[in-house]
């Protein structure tokens, strides 16, 4: 039973787990508070000891507190300063600290002067007077100068801690004095008069100067294009010569230092991306040829990466109008700095889309586009189509759109229209046309070796094995990338351009930005989904309703609409009857003034609207169109007469019954309603070509040819027949060739060659002779000097009007006299 009494129950596990988390926690919690109560005993130990040692170094005594009377404030305020100023306490002994402590607290022997002799006392009187202490304090004579004493760490003995001093050596202010004067001359006699150069002499030490920046620039170039791996290093040499202080070559070498960098990199740069190395391929152990490549990999990259920063804050600057503290350079040379700047990252943009940093040159330039200077804007929009153009897998195209989306987003759409024009240079369609033609084309299934081994014999197999392998190595050659990436990547592009285009269309119908939205959208509008084929429909025709549009952009909304019905639209049962009324309405709005240019988007809308829907054109329709066409060109300049006679000729191939407006007599009942907007209800059977024969008389040769080719009926073939560098033409490509953009004939007027006469008539020959001898008499006579007397002449003029007045009464009284008798 006693056993049983003493022994103790077993807990549980779980019993266990729970007191032993208590416990745990318990155990943590102690230990944190003795830490801290033991860090804050270790910080008063210390503050009391750094008051000490600070106490014996000061040379005036300090007078001894009152232990009773406390100054909270001070106190805090000391503790915060004594903590900054934190001794290495802690590197001393055990023994000398016990020492320090017991001196703190023998508070006497620290406070007092040790430069006296006076004994220690270890007690002190409690009522002793403050005066009566100073009083005790030796005095020192006021002639004798202080000392300052240097205090060096102090020596351990037996009897405790000795302190060290000693006395900091004085230098006489005299001799500083003296010292300084001696030097002055010396100074004096060193430094020499700047000479003054005149102008002559100023430009020939510069010119002298850029030479050997010019002879540096071309050596450090040509040692690295000479060995790029080894040379590397260079690269940084000659980028340092972008900050050249020299006021007088700063602006030129810096030029020439952005385009040097800008050629290098175009020519040393590998056709791969640099990718940073991982922490595993920087541990395994490489050949010296990888490493030395591995070098010159990360400095290219390096120094690349600084150049773009270097032309990305020379722009800044000039932008910002901000100018550097040491003024080298001048605001009017930054504006020519920024524009090789700016060139250079063009140039970089378009040679370099597929090494590091491409992104970053996009987001620079991409701005620019919209910027004020012209040249500049200019420059950037034309690196972006070049971009566009060249670029055949589509990376660099979709980087760009990006960048140029937002960015029209973030104005507001308040940017140049040129930035939405170099989306017509995108390759999109073409690689479209080519995934048809790969789709038709299907690829050609190898055999497997069980077809083969049942077909073929060994013989046989192993023909067939090295065709395979040859055929396959052939597709890789073809196929540098993989369609489905390029067709991923285009499409993305499209969408992106589309939304851009649809949020203007949407936000923004009155922004400068439409026509190039509307010629965009006449361009891409076959990849346009079928579902918005008729929403945007209705948008279009209620931007030509609204009246808000020019006469060029009214003509972009019905190219846009039958782009877009001539392709994917053609499965819609949609009547576009109201664009072809608009279109016949506004033709005559068209002249040889500022409309002219509007005549070439006029003939692609006829080609689409006439030619390529030929079979859902009326004749009736197709008749008016002939008609008014051939009026207009009446009155337009002689390339857009050209162009629109060869689309009359395109529709009189097109629809043989428009030899009918050859005849004089009218076809049907009605007469013909020039004046009529509708083309369908005009009646233009039963009207004829009479304009022909007015342009057959045209000055222009070109133009009489087209009209009396039109007149005979179009024939391909006889004497009519048009030359095949006119016939195989398009009509907007011989309104571009016959253009009198330069105000000069095309083609030239030829000079008529008159044949020579023997005898030349010359001025005299007309005259007769009593005319010339009398120009000849009054020639000959010399202008003799007499005055003026206009009464004498007054005089002589009476007296003929008098005689000649008696004369003629004289004869009407005889003739009187006669009639009389």
């Amino acid at each position: 039973m006693k056993a049983r009494r003493n022994k103790k129950q077993v807990p549980s596990f779980r019993k266990l787990l729970k007191t032993s988390k208590v416990k745990l926690e318990n155990k943590l919690k102690n230990k944190q508070f003795k830490q801290q109560s033991t860090l804050k005993k270790y910080r008063k130990e210390q503050r009391k000891l750094r008051q000490a040692v600070k106490d014996a170094v000061s040379k005036k005594p300090i007078p001894l507190e009152d232990p009773k009377k406390k100054r909270p404030g001070k106190r805090i305020e000391r503790e915060e300063e004594e903590e900054e100023e934190a001794l290495p306490l802690d590197m001393m002994d055990e023994d000398d600290l016990q020492l320090m402590k017991d001196l703190g607290q023998r508070a006497s022997f620290l406070t007092r002067d040790l430069s006296s002799s006076e004994p220690v006392h270890a007690r002190k009187r409690k009522h002793e007077h403050v005066i009566d202490k100073y009083e005790k304090i030796p005095r020192t004579l006021q002639t004798a100068p202080e000392k300052e004493l240097i205090h060096l760490l102090p020596i351990k003995d037996k009897s405790g801690i000795i302190p060290q001093t000693r006395e900091k050596p004085v230098i006489d202010s005299n001799q500083d004095e003296e010292n300084q004067e001696e030097m002055e001359p010396e100074e004096e006699i060193i430094e020499e008069p700047i000479k003054e150069l005149t102008l002559e002499e100023h430009l020939i030490e510069r010119k002298k100067k850029l030479q050997e920046k010019k002879m540096r620039i071309a050596a450090l170039a040509s040692a690295i294009l000479s060995d790029p791996e080894s040379n590397i290093k260079k690269l940084k040499e000659l980028r340092s010569m972008l900050m050249e202080q020299d006021p007088d070559v700063a602006v030129t070498v810096r030029k020439l230092v952005i385009v040097s960098l800008m050629e290098l990199f175009k020519d040393i740069t590998p056709s791969y991306k640099i990718r940073p190395l991982t922490e595993a391929e920087k541990s395994t152990k490489i050949r010296k040829e990888t490493q030395k490549l591995r070098e010159f990999e990360e400095g290219l990259v390096s120094q690349y990466k600084f150049y773009l920063e270097n032309l990305e804050q020379i722009v800044k600057d000039w932008k910002q109008r901000k100018l550097k503290k040491s003024n080298v350079v001048s605001l009017k040379a930054y504006k020519g700095l920024a524009e090789v700047a700016v060139k250079s990252l063009c140039e970089l943009l378009v040679a370099l889309p597929h090494f590091n940093f491409h992104n970053n040159i996009i987001v620079l330039i991409v701005p620019l586009m919209n910027d004020m200077s012209k040249l500049i804007s200019e420059m950037c929009c034309e690196a972006v189509k070049k971009l566009f153009k060249q670029d055949k897998l589509g990376q660099a195209s979709l980087g760009v759109i990006k960048v140029i989306s937002g960015f029209v987003k973030g104005r507001n759409y308040e940017v140049r229209p040129e930035m939405l024009k170099t989306f017509l240079c995108l390759r999109i369609k073409e690689v479209e046309v080519k995934k048809d033609t790969e789709d038709i084309n299907k690829q050609k299934k190898f055999m497997t070796f069980k077809e083969k081994r049942k077909t073929l014999s060994r013989m046989q197999r192993k023909w067939k094995k090295a065709e395979e392998k040859l055929e396959r190595e052939l597709r890789e050659a073809e196929a540098s990338e993989s369609t489905e990436k390029k067709l991923k990547l285009h499409t993305e592009t499209l969408n992106i351009v589309f939304v851009t285009y649809f949020r203007i269309l949407k936000k923004a119908q009155r922004s400068p930005l439409l026509p190039a939205v509307l010629e965009g959208l006449a361009k891409f509008a076959h990849l346009i989904n079928v579902e918005f084929f008729d929403d945007l429909l209705v948008v279009l025709h209620s931007l030509i309703e609204s009246g808000d549009l020019s006469y060029q952009e009214s003509l972009h909304c019905v190219q846009t609409a039958f782009h877009v019905l001539s392709g994917q639209g053609d499965v819609l049962n949609i009547d576009p009857m109201k664009f072809y009324t608009h279109l016949y309405k506004t033709l005559f709005k068209l002249h040889a003034g500022a409309t002219n240019e509007g005549v070439e988007i006029v003939l692609q809308c006829l080609d689409v609207m006439l030619t390529k829907r030929r079979k859902q054109v009326s004749q009736q329709r197709a008749l008016a169109f002939v008609k008014r066409l051939c009026t207009l060109a009446l009155h337009v300049l002689p390339n857009s007469s050209i162009g629109i006679l060869a689309t009359n000729r395109t529709l009189m191939h097109t629809f043989p019954k428009t030899d009918l407006l050859f005849d004089n007599e009218s076809q049907g009942s009605g007469v013909f309603l020039p004046e009529l907007d509708e083309p369908e209800y005009c009646n233009a059977q039963n009207t004829a070509l009479w304009e022909l024969h007015a342009l057959r008389r045209h000055y222009h040769p070109i133009v009489q040819r087209f009209a009396a080719h039109l007149i005979a009926g179009a024939p391909s073939e006889g004497s009519e027949a048009l030359k095949p560098e006119l016939s195989r033409r398009s009509p907007a490509e011989l309104f571009e060739a016959y253009s009198m953009a330069a105000m000069t004939f095309n083609p030239p007027v030829e000079s008529s060659h008159s044949k020579r006469k023997d005898k030349v008539l010359q001025g005299d020959s007309f005259l007769s002779e009593e005319i010339s001898q009398l120009i000849k008499r009054h020639c000959s006579e010399v202008a003799t000097q007499s005055p003026l007397d206009f009464t004498k002449y007054l005089e002589a003029s009476v007296r003929t009007r008098a005689s000649h007045c008696c004369g003629l009464s004289h004869r009407g009284a005889q003739a009187l006299d006669a009639q009389a008798q």
